[in-house]
């Protein structure tokens, strides 16, 4: 498996000194569409919304209603929803103005809570998704299709649980929960991937191994932007002075703080280990170098003695200007003889050098007859 991290998304350039509350839409951003959930313990009403005006008839008429919008590419339907849902500008203008840093803010009598989506595939991304909540609705904005929403859904369409019987606020926290859970299978796949990486950084450590480790570094530390925010959302959510959410919704809360911290914990954990496997990747390449370096250094060694006595043998002093000089060229088994002192330096050296654990593996350790006994 191979993760690869996106490209850092372009951040919209922004009006230098706008209206505060003006909304800059960004040019790539995809097309808007409305999804509107509407439902209570008797029953479910499910459409996607062509023309807003028909929106204001379907709030109200159940006692939770779930508005999902998907695209910030829009300038007048994101108006019409702010004016619908009596959005606060400043509030509005953050949902277009992405990426924003997970948060909460207070605004009237709805809350505001941005959080960050993970995906990966075959890169990673997060995306931004912007919730109001009201005492009987839930709107969320989303930068395009797509979401890890659909357990909410189904839960709502079957029944399951008590979302059906609770409000908006169990909504809200349902959510959260789900974007937040859509951490796990994130982390798992890296869990995954630092595995294999262990494995090639000791076994073939190369060049692409350390890109591949330096790559899984930055997804993590994305993660870690994403995710180290949201610990300070959902523990300002636990203490929201409004009164939106009831006292069993905040148990439920506490629970998600408990996954938030869990997955802090699992991407620290994550970065120690990839930052530990490229100390592991220096140590296997020093302790590989060491090797060649060894035995180039015992080659070496083997030789100064055997180069002397060639350097020696080799001046050729002339015998007939005085018998001093080099008697040795004129012996019968002198070549001979030269060769075999050579050899025999040469194996005491490497007999020696074996010894001393230089060469091959080291000698075993003398036992002492008291360590036996133990």
């Amino acid at each position: 498996m191979k993760l690869v991290r996106r490209r850092t998304r372009k951040i919209p350039r922004r009006t230098v000194g706008a209206v505060p509350g003006t909304l800059q839409i960004d040019p790539e951003a995809p097309p808007t569409t409305v999804r509107v959930m509407a439902y209570g313990p008797d029953g479910l009403e499910e459409r996607d919304i062509d023309d807003l005006e028909d929106l204001p008839g379907i709030i109200g008429l159940n006692p939770v209603t779930w508005v999902n919008v998907d695209g910030l590419g829009d300038r007048n339907t994101l108006t019409r929803m702010g004016e619908l849902f009596n959005v606060h500008p400043l509030a509005l203008e953050n949902v277009v103005n992405v990426p924003q840093r997970s948060k909460v803010e207070e605004y009237g009598e709805h809350l505001f809570v941005v959080t960050r989506m993970a995906f990966l595939e075959e890169h990673l991304d997060t995306e931004q998704v912007s919730l109001f909540l009201g005492k009987n609705f839930v709107l969320t904005f989303q930068e395009r299709a797509g979401d890890c929403l659909d357990p909410v859904r189904d839960r709502i369409r079957k029944g399951m649980g008590r979302i059906r019987k609770a409000g908006a606020d169990y909504l809200a926290y349902a959510l959260l929960d789900a974007v937040i859970d859509g951490y796990f299978p994130v982390l798992e796949r890296y869990g995954e991937h630092l595995q294999e990486l262990e494995e090639l950084v000791t076994s073939t450590p190369d060049s692409s191994t350390v890109a591949r480790v330096n790559a899984a570094k930055r997804g993590l530390l994305s993660l870690r932007r994403a995710i180290w925010p949201q610990r300070e959302v959902t523990n300002a959510l636990m203490r929201e002075d409004l009164g939106l959410f009831s006292d069993v919704t905040r148990l439920h809360l506490r629970d998600c703080y408990d996954h938030v911290v869990q997955i802090i914990d699992t991407v620290e954990t994550y970065r120690e280990i990839a930052s530990g496997l490229l100390d592991i990747y220096q140590t296997t390449i020093s302790n590989r170098m060491n090797e060649v370096m060894k035995v180039l250094t015992i080659i070496a060694t083997i030789f100064i003695p055997l180069g002397f006595l060639a350097g020696v043998w080799g001046m050729n002093f002339n015998t007939e200007a005085s018998r001093w000089n080099m008697p040795e060229l004129n012996w019968t088994w002198g070549y001979r003889s030269a060769l075999i002192l050579m050899a025999t330096i040469a194996v005491v050296m490497l007999l020696f050098f074996r010894r001393k654990g230089w060469l091959g593996s080291s000698p075993p350790a003398e036992v002492s007859p008291s360590e036996e006994e133990r």
